[in-house]
């Protein structure tokens, strides 16, 4: 047994969304234990101040501008990570998009596409991607960011909260498909977390103070606290876990 099971020395991994919020949390703790990290988003120039924090660190990281939501761009995106490194180990899914809250009576179909297009057809394209690579090599870990919404859907996130929903289920699905591969597919599922993504339920001083009362931690969630899940998920730690959905809530869906 590896004296140390949470290590991933070696190993390249990359963070889709990664330039803030969660997805800036899982790159700094995945670089952390050894990783070296592509940290990918639309914009470059945010990417590399991220990578420039994780060098700052210590850790090994470098920029990758990748907008999840053209399914051309993700294909770039993982040419240059064949002429780079040939090779790809983890895959985090975390890009997301979220461009509508409120009653889906009054959604337009702009809105909802771009929904669809980042956060279904997004994570799956760059799964299929990564899928692709990792078979040849016959091992590899890809964790999607879903959410608690794929649950229990919020009131005015009804197409988000859908697409949360059918990223659990691709996770599981994927898991039964490429495990003969040696692939591991699993799911993060955040509750609400202090991010820009999420202004709208926590920057509201009534809002945010109706959703602590019903935590049963009282409080909402910090990125932070979300990385070590992902950790575990992507380490020879959870080497026998594949289609699983670990939900870090602070026991909203309790």
């Amino acid at each position: 047994m590896k004296d140390d099971l949470f290590s991933l020395e070696g190993r390249v991994a990359l963070v889709t969304g990664a330039s803030r919020g969660i997805g800036r949390a899982v790159a700094l703790a995945l670089a952390g234990r050894g990783a070296h990290v592509l940290v990918s988003s639309r914009k470059l120039n945010a990417c590399r101040e991220v990578a420039d924090e994780i060098s700052g660190q210590g850790g090994s990281a470098e920029p990758l501008a990748c907008h999840i939501g053209d399914p051309e761009g993700i294909e770039r995106a993982f040419h240059v990570i064949d002429k780079r490194h040939g090779r790809l180990d983890v895959l985090v899914n975390n890009a997301a998009a979220n461009p509508y809250f409120g009653p889906a009576l009054e959604m337009d179909l702009a809105a909802y596409q771009k929904t669809v297009d980042v956060n279904i057809r997004g994570y799956f394209w760059a799964s299929v991607q990564a899928g692709r690579r990792m078979r040849e090599r016959k091992r590899g870990v890809i964790v999607n960011v879903a959410s608690v919404n794929g649950v229990r859907p919020m009131e005015g996130q009804a197409v988000y909260s859908m697409t949360k929903a059918a990223i659990v289920n691709m996770t599981q699905g994927l898991a039964k498909e490429w495990g003969r591969f040696g692939i591991r597919v699993n799911a993060l599922l955040p509750g609400i977390t202090e991010t820009k993504f999420a202004a709208a339920l926590h920057e509201d001083p009534r809002t945010r103070a109706s959703v602590e009362r019903v935590l049963p931690l009282g409080r909402i969630a910090q990125p932070d606290e979300m990385a070590g899940a992902v950790v575990y998920l992507v380490s020879d730690a959870a080497s026998y876990t594949t289609g699983s959905s670990i939900t870090v809530d602070g026991g909203w869906l309790a």
